[in-house]
């Protein structure tokens, strides 16, 4: 009796997938062709207290697109076409790179060194996390490719991530923005959707300020709208946008270390991602902070699997 049905198998999908909306799978980044490349990133940094805490966010947002394999090719409303308009402009699934949870720096450098060869098959990364130390190395693998370009990163997230350190660890939990900000390739950071008691001091949002941020809170996005981000990014950027699962409200994404209230809309998100891609140039986009331990009956997993299926359309559509 309490047994659920199947419902993807009314429209003819698995139950079970193996890749993220049913894609091609890419095991070997040397024979990359795809446009876009999906790498999951399970753990960058874990801390002896909690572990790799996110380790299941990549596949628990695969499985969420279970349903949606067999109508990739149908009509997404939100994407006003197909996905993908044109079969070579689809991306292909690379699976989870592996990771030691007591070698926090070799896992960064798997994840370096994975973006970097995407970088260099010409194609656009984006990564599956994961802790929200995984956009370090993804980061640090832009600027060696940078070949000489500047960067903005628009960074949506619940926390501003500007810590010096924490639990002895520079290159871990609330340091990546702050460590985005000491690579030279890096001109500009404009930060979405913070809200509520996070884990800054006063003294890292004013060092924030003082390095050039602009910060546009939950409460002024609500009350502004999103052109008072999208405003902030000169025509023409390189854009690298890092997305936090807690910059989503928690009745919409639960599955979240740190749920607060006020956070951003589905739509809100997506307008910020196409409206960055009307400004500019996505370069690569991280997906990071799901922990599907603590959503509720799936509601989360889908509400960020379908962010990055429409992200995966907006890119697509700049790749033409």
């Amino acid at each position: 009796m309490n047994q659920k049905a199947d419902l993807g198998a009314l429209f003819g999908a698995a139950s079970e997938t193996t890749t993220f909306l049913g894609l091609e799978a890419c095991s070997d980044l040397d024979t990359l062709v795809a446009p876009i490349a999906l790498i999951g990133a399970p753990c960058g940094t874990s801390y002896r207290s909690v572990g790799a805490y996110c380790r299941n966010g990549p596949d628990a947002l695969r499985q969420a697109t279970g349903s949606l394999t067999a109508n990739i090719d149908r009509h997404d409303f939100d994407n006003g076409g197909a996905v993908f308009p044109q079969t070579r402009l689809r991306a292909v699934d690379c699976g989870n790179l592996p990771y030691d949870e007591k070698d926090g720096a070799g896992n960064r450098a798997l994840i370096r060194n994975a973006v970097l060869k995407v970088l260099q098959r010409g194609a656009v990364p984006i990564l599956l996390g994961g802790d929200d130390s995984v956009p370090i190395p993804m980061v640090e693998a832009i600027g060696a490719a940078a070949d000489g370009r500047k960067y903005t990163i628009l960074q949506i997230d619940a926390h501003i991530d500007w810590r010096e350190i924490h639990m002895g660890e520079r290159m871990g939990l609330s340091s990546t923005m702050r460590r985005a900000s000491e690579m030279p390739h890096i001109e500009r950071i404009i930060q979405v959707g913070a809200r509520g008691i996070g884990s800054a001091a006063t003294q890292d949002y004013e060092d924030a300020v003082a390095w050039g941020v602009n910060f546009v809170s939950a409460c002024d996005l609500h009350r502004l709208g999103v052109e008072a981000a999208l405003g902030l990014i000169p025509e023409g950027s390189d854009i690298i946008i890092c997305i936090d699962a807690d910059a989503l409200d928690p009745s919409l994404v639960p599955g979240v270390i740190g749920r607060a209230p006020g956070g951003l809309s589905y739509y809100q998100v997506v307008d910020l991602i196409k409206g960055a891609a009307g400004r500019g140039r996505i370069a690569a986009m991280d997906f990071v902070e799901f922990m599907p331990e603590r959503d509720v009956d799936g509601i989360g997993a889908l509400t960020f699997a379908r962010v990055i299926t429409t992200a995966l359309g907006i890119i697509a559509r700049q790749a033409k």
